[in-house]
């Protein structure tokens, strides 16, 4: 209700109404104008697609986004999505980002649908404020060379983080959860870096 999406209407189930937070979202979607309707409980999972749904569901307009929006800055960082599959590991990832102030996510072809709901759930409201943008590798490549931004990316073998002087414009590739990095994205990379961590562990989450 914060964001700038655009919400078309919203379901609301009985749970909502017996807690202080429920009774201030009401008013919020009272004051906006949008559309709302009261369904039963039975009704509302019908809709909502989860165990344990919340009490309130927001149908929303998918945002227009796109990397032209960060042209221009003087410092970016960018983390770029290279076909990763689980929707709720995106989510968390989308989440991370914004909350370690990434200026943008970028989804490439073979990633999970970025709006897809259990993403959205996973991201916990961080998809409608944090710079969400689905484009090929292509349009990436071309935007980070018009704006002179360094492509790096995540791999075991790479040079330890703490080891490399990131440049003040940077995307960063994380690869997908089995088969890592695409050899389209290693051919391009201009530095392959990694976490160190313990030898008797295989890898990190994503």
């Amino acid at each position: 209700m914060r964001s700038s999406l655009v919400v078309r209407g919203v379901l609301t189930a009985p749970q909502l109404d017996g807690a202080p937070r429920g009774t201030a979202l009401r008013g919020m979607i009272s004051d906006r104008r949008i559309d709302s309707s009261a369904v039963t409980e039975q009704e509302f999972r019908s809709a909502a697609e989860t165990e344990s749904p919340q009490g309130v569901l927001a149908i929303a307009e998918i945002p227009e986004r796109k990397l032209s929006a960060l042209a221009g800055r003087e410092s970016l960082r960018v983390l770029v999505l290279d076909a990763l599959q689980d929707p709720g590991n995106v989510g968390t990832i989308l989440r991370t980002a914004a909350g370690l102030g990434a200026d943008a996510s970028v989804a490439l072809p073979g990633t999970v649908d970025i709006w897809n709901a259990k993403v959205i759930r996973g991201a916990m409201g961080a998809s409608f404020h944090h710079l969400c943008i689905q484009a090929t590798l292509s349009d990436v490549l071309d935007f980070l060379a018009s704006e002179g931004a360094a492509l790096w990316a995540a791999d075991a073998s790479g040079t330890p983080v703490a080891d490399v002087a990131p440049p003040k414009k940077l995307a960063l590739v994380v690869g997908n959860e089995g088969a890592g990095l695409s050899s389209s994205v290693r051919e391009r990379a201009t530095q392959m870096v990694s976490l160190p961590i313990s030898a008797s562990v295989e890898s990190l989450n994503v």
